[in-house]
């Protein structure tokens, strides 16, 4: 779909963890990232019966573009829209579109999904949010999540994907940086608890307290093994976030003087072949209440 994305200012204060959104490196980091999870849990929307039935879709903080790309290659049913606050990115993702010859059914925005939603209500039929954590806080659920419900046809679909921080590993030094990461991110507002869940364990209850029904939950527990493909894609997705956040750690005074040294030590532990590590994420849906005949749904509170 050609229609232009709007022309946003790109220079208002973000909370996402890394400080320069539109770097080349971190471009790349959620290029490897966004594939890796989308083949390790089976597809763009594993755990939904019949994808097919979504007709209207929005991707929010979209990125790159990838989830939402091979959205339109896996069902070409689907009309998508994908925003984002970067503006870079959002242009990146409308060449990758054009690359990938599915940029007639997905149309991109800049827009600051911490604000209200520039779209109708009632206008799509599934409305996705994946690794939220990176810069919703804890206080912004409420606004996010009653944004993504007022623009969901009834009957719809909202869904959060977001993972756990804590990764369970045999390397020593990536689990220090982990620990380090939870303890930024909730000193940053992004975690409810001070733990590796402190976001995935409260994502069906959000769901359900800002007006989903029939939430349900399905859990992922990936595996990467050095010397694989998505063993590869896996450290070089670590090795590049735990420098791009670095200016985000330090701002929350969570950097301590040897963090040099204990990620020198992760990327030593992870090229290891004996390295491996399962990273778990959680995927979080409800149904928006009323009844859509187009669907056959019907969900009267």
């Amino acid at each position: 779909m050609t229609t232009p994305f709007r022309q946003h200012k790109d220079k208002q204060p973000s909370t996402y963890f890394v400080r320069d959104r539109q770097s080349q490196q971190e471009m790349l980091r959620l290029t490897i990232q966004d594939h890796m999870l989308t083949t390790a849990m089976g597809g763009v929307l594993p755990e939904q019966p019949d994808p097919a039935v979504f007709r209207r879709v929005l991707d929010i903080g979209c990125g790159t573009g990838g989830w939402i790309i091979e959205a339109a290659q896996s069902y070409p049913t689907m009309s998508l829209v994908g925003i984002d606050i970067s503006q870079r990115m959002v242009e990146h993702a409308q060449k990758q579109a054009v690359t990938q010859k599915v940029a007639d059914r997905i149309t991109f925005q800049v827009m600051d999904a911490l604000t209200l939603l520039e779209f109708p209500s009632a206008h799509f039929d599934l409305v996705n949010l994946r690794l939220g954590v990176s810069y919703v806080r804890k206080w912004d659920w409420p606004k996010v999540l009653s944004e993504m419900v007022r623009v969901t046809l009834p009957g719809g679909v909202v869904r959060i994907t977001d993972n756990d921080i804590l990764h369970q590993s045999n390397s020593p030094a990536l689990t220090q940086l982990d620990e380090i990461a939870i303890n930024t991110l909730y000193r940053a507002g992004h975690l409810f608890e001070q733990v590796g869940s402190g976001l995935t364990a409260h994502l069906a209850g959000l769901l359900a307290q800002h007006g989903c029904q029939q939430v349900q939950t399905k859990a992922y527990m990936m595996e990467f093994q050095a010397g694989t493909t998505e063993g590869q894609a896996y450290y070089e997705d670590m090795a590049h976030v735990f420098q791009t956040t670095r200016p985000f750690i330090r701002k929350w005074g969570c950097e301590p003087e040897n963090y040099d040294e204990i990620y020198q030590h992760a990327i030593e532990e992870m090229q290891k072949p004996t390295f491996h590590s399962t990273w778990n994420l959680l995927s979080a849906w409800g149904h928006v209440p009323g009844q859509n005949l187009t669907q056959g749904w019907v969900l009267i509170p």
